[in-house]
């Protein structure tokens, strides 16, 4: 199980590089996997902490999604299912830490430039939606 995060900063949002597979050089969202009886907004601000060096506010849950990673062979090396959050920057100075390559925020006008996958920018743009109209699916629990 693993989080990811969609972090606004007015009209920017954070991207990271990754620096391990799956995906290593690819830009996405800042996230990671769920340690043992950690809740998923602990795990999620965990994780954005060390993997870019700033605290968020969650808002809410945006999107669940399941990445399937095959290789040639077409064995499966990675399955995750991931809920990615919504969250707003609230301090801290953006630095790549833990398995990020690199860190920034980038004007969401921008955001075809650093996304190679297209279900990123769905994801993002989806947030921004439910940011504007404050429909967010809740933790409960």
């Amino acid at each position: 199980m693993g989080v990811g995060a969609v972090i606004f900063r007015g009209e920017e949002v954070l991207l990271v590089r990754r620096g391990q597979e799956p995906a290593k050089g690819s830009w996405s969202l800042p996230g990671g996997l769920v340690e043992l009886g950690e809740s998923l907004e602990k795990a999620i601000k965990r994780e954005v902490l060390e993997e870019t060096g700033i605290n968020v506010k969650v808002l809410g849950v945006t999107a669940i999604l399941e990445r399937i990673y095959r290789d040639e062979a077409d064995n499966v090396p990675y399955h995750y299912v991931l809920v990615d959050f919504a969250c707003e920057y609230v301090s801290g100075e953006v630095r790549p830490g833990s398995d990020a390559a690199a860190a920034r925020f980038v004007p969401l006008d921008r955001l075809e430039e650093w996304t190679a996958a297209s279900f990123t920018a769905q994801v993002i743009f989806r947030a921004r939606k439910q940011k504007d109209k404050g429909a967010f699916l809740p933790l409960i629990g």
